[in-house]
């Protein structure tokens, strides 16, 4: 068997053009190459709908660790963060499949259908608190004001967060969620400060839960402790995992959904007249600015990739961000169209990682831009180009969005 590494092309994805917008060189990629090299990575990238589709599913790849990041620290650093690792471990998604496993069946015990789409009056409710808080002043960060508080408030309900301390959860999430970004040591450290915070708090209500059940998730947690299906150390990583994973991704789908609206004012119109459609663009939102731009995942087998046979502990990017604008499956991939059907996406995932997630994310946008759309019609941009960040490799993040209405 010849080598990848030798014989596929490899491509700079840290190139300061490619970190502004990848989707020119995706595009060429996905065009010539089913798959390529990631030198700086030491990785292959996937960028063909069929070929992300056919990994997200095969069970001979495992998710890739988010420790394979600190990895590429200096030993002593390395030796610095152990508390991180060691928490990260745990976190459902980035275990092992029985563990994820273990974790998914819990976990469907309280995100039934009927549990989410119970929810939608409370995630109204709390869209129009969070209007309220600014149509005084006629205009907001849609990012700050609406975006991040929504769902970390649905998520800190469901866990039976005291309201009084949601402001600290989203502080500790906002560091937490610099364990996506590679090898900043000082990011890094920010992250087990606040991990390590967020689990002594939550080793409190804990024990609470213990004492006096409610009807909330963290009881759920604790019922399943007493049966012997998980222990503490799960319990309060995964706790952490959901705090701050239960509203990031759903913060920049809501924030990105509504730029992508911004940037295509005909389907803005189309939604702003017929709420019906309100479903189908954020579906459309999801393959286009979806919260995921990639996915890990490593071989534990020997695997066929477009021709070409990888040994077992290749790690792989499935390039979702490129699937999704994949020609040979969407037709006119770069219009974004809130009445696209069939709508084939992969921004939830596949397989035995599809993310738990998705049914709250996707009630929780509809809610949202319904309840938006309903009080300000006139929303628009009041910025000129989208204030982003960008997180290597191909991820971005929107970090304000200032509208008027």
């Amino acid at each position: 068997m010849s080598d990848p590494a030798v014989t596929l092309p490899s491509y700079d994805l840290f190139d300061p053009e490619v970190l502004r917008d990848p989707m020119p060189l995706l595009r060429e990629i996905r065009a010539e190459s089913p798959v390529c090299l990631l030198p700086q990575l030491g990785a292959y990238l996937v960028t063909r709908h069929a070929d992300v589709v056919s990994l997200l599913k095969d069970k001979r790849l495992t998710t890739g660790n988010l420790s394979q990041g600190l990895n590429r620290l200096s030993q002593a650093e390395q030796d610095e963060l152990i508390p991180l690792r060691t928490s990260m471990a745990l976190w459902m998604g980035h275990t092992n499949e029985e563990d994820h496993v273990r974790f998914q069946q819990l976990l469907k015990r309280y995100f039934t259908p009927a549990t989410v789409n119970g929810l939608r009056p409370r995630i109204r409710e709390l869209t129009g608190e969070l209007l309220d808080a600014v149509a005084p002043r006629g205009r907001m960060d849609v990012v700050a004001d609406l975006a991040y508080p929504l769902p970390a408030n649905v998520i800190a309900e469901m866990l039976g967060m005291p309201t009084s301390h949601r402001e600290q959860l989203q502080a500790w999430s906002r560091d937490i969620m610099a364990v996506f970004r590679l090898a900043d040591i000082d990011l890094l450290r920010m992250s087990q400060r606040s991990v390590l915070e967020m689990q002594d708090y939550l080793r409190g209500l804990v024990q609470q839960r213990r004492d006096e059940p409610r009807d909330d998730l963290l009881s759920v947690f604790v019922a399943a402790e007493r049966e012997g299906l998980v222990n503490e150390d799960e319990i309060v990583a995964n706790c952490v995992l959901l705090l701050f994973a239960g509203h990031e991704t759903t913060a920049n789908l809501i924030a990105n959904g509504l730029a992508l609206l911004f940037d295509n004012p005909d389907q803005f119109a189309l939604l702003k007249s017929d709420p019906a459609l309100t479903p189908g663009a954020v579906e459309e939102m999801l393959r286009c600015g979806g919260p995921a731009s990639t996915v890990v995942r490593v071989s534990t087998e020997p695997v066929e990739v477009g021709g070409v046979e990888f040994p077992a502990g290749t790690q792989f990017y499935l390039a979702m961000v490129a699937g999704n604008h994949d020609p040979e499956v969407f037709e006119d991939p770069e219009r974004f169209d809130i009445r696209r059907k069939p709508n084939r996406h992969t921004a939830f995932g596949l397989g035995s990682f599809y993310c738990l997630g998705a049914a709250l994310a996707r009630t929780e946008t509809d809610e949202c831009f319904r309840v938006l759309l309903e009080r300000c019609p006139d929303i628009r941009p009041d910025y000129d180009t989208p204030d982003r960040i960008s997180i290597p490799p191909l991820g971005q993040r929107l970090v304000t969005l200032n509208v008027r209405f």
